[in-house]
């Protein structure tokens, strides 16, 4: 008698074939889904969205909207402004080629590559017809926005390229102001930020402020909150010292030149003076150096002769260096501190222009007058 077979071997000899192609096709379907996902393939993948910008981005971004926004409406009016109209037309064209000069500057507008049926800022902030005094308040709203995020961002190359755009677009909006005989934006002078404990008296042979603008002791008008009345934190010994003597040689060369002048240019040197003089007095107040041996003020300065630089050259010089200063320490002092910083800034860029300066798309910022004209 053959022995009974082993029960493994009868199983596998009785398996009907049905059986067996279904273990095949479903390992099958195993090797097919394996291949599947060796090739990326995920069927259950959400589509690509947008990355959530983080703050710098936000603030980034609004300043180009704004830059292109102004630019755009500048264009529009264009085609409303009849061509005998030089200077205004000249103004408009200047502020479009400005607006996207600063729109470049600030990284341009993002494109993340995916598809998007919505339009860009660019592609629609002006539509149909736009009025100059409409960009007017475009230039005022981007003044606005430019000057609070350059007083409160955290990136302190961004705070200073910011505060440079709102300067260049407070002077433009006040320029084309005149033009179309609307108001412009209220910009009281700005005052040093006095340290607590001290009567602002003056000293270290500089004038008395008093009569002088903002005497009223307001930063500013124009709602941008208390961030102007703070002393800025982050300033060096030799940041303040530098200030010092920077507004008081501003100080001592405008008051020799209003001493030979007269009528209303003498008038306009005086002003000056007085401010300042404030400011160098505020500056050593905050330095802890005001009336003391350390005061790094001198009796006198060297001034150019009139035959060497008329009044008018003076000022653009002095102011100049002054906007270069102010610039440069937005940029290394503390976030919500620095605004009268800020202030100060657009103040000086606001004085080059009204006594003559041509109006510069970066005031402050020398290196991108100096890329400018290498690109040209």
């Amino acid at each position: 008698m053959e022995p009974h077979p082993a029960p493994a071997a009868v199983l596998a000899v009785a398996e009907p074939a049905s059986r067996r192609r279904r273990r095949a096709a479903a390992a099958g379907a195993v090797l097919a889904a394996g291949l599947l996902a060796g090739c990326g393939v995920r069927l259950e993948a959400p589509p690509a969205a947008e990355p959530v910008p983080d703050a710098l981005e936000v603030v980034r971004r609004t300043a180009v909207s704004d830059a292109l926004l102004v630019a755009d409406g500048a264009e529009a009016a264009l085609e409303e402004v009849p061509v005998e109209r030089e200077r205004l037309v000249d103004e408009l064209t200047r502020i479009v080629a400005a607006s996207r000069e600063q729109a470049e500057a600030l990284g341009g507008e993002y494109d993340s590559g995916l598809a998007t049926d919505e339009p860009t800022s660019s592609q629609s902030s002006a539509s149909g017809r736009v009025s100059p005094p409409e960009v007017v308040q475009a230039l005022d709203d981007a003044a606005a926005r430019s000057r609070t995020a350059a007083g409160t961002t955290s990136d302190g190359p961004l705070a200073r390229l910011l505060a440079s755009i709102g300067a260049a677009q407070t002077v433009s909006g006040e320029r084309l102001a005149r033009l179309v005989d609307v108001d412009g934006p209220d910009m009281a002078a700005p005052r040093v930020p006095l340290p607590a404990g001290t009567d602002g008296g003056t000293g270290g042979g500089s004038p008395s402020p008093s009569g002088s603008a903002g005497d009223d002791g307001d930063a500013g008008d124009d709602g941008e909150g208390e961030d102007d009345e703070r002393v800025p934190e982050g300033l060096t010994a030799r940041d303040l010292s530098t200030l010092v003597v920077s507004e008081d040689a501003t100080r001592y060369a405008l008051q020799l030149r209003a001493a030979i002048g007269k009528g209303d240019e003498r008038a306009r040197l005086l002003d000056r003076v007085a401010q300042h003089a404030q400011r160098a007095d505020g500056w050593a107040a905050v330095a802890g150096t005001q009336g003391t041996e350390q005061d790094p003020r001198r009796p006198a300065y060297e001034v150019p002769r009139v035959g060497e630089l008329d009044d008018e050259a003076l000022v653009l010089d002095l102011e100049d260096d002054l906007a270069t200063d102010y610039a440069t320490l937005v940029g290394t002092t503390a976030a919500g501190t620095r605004g009268v910083l800020v202030d100060l800034l657009v103040d000086a860029a606001l004085t080059l222009d009204d006594w003559g300066a041509e109006p510069e798309p970066f005031p402050g910022l020398p290196e991108q007058g100096e890329e400018g004209s290498g690109d040209s």
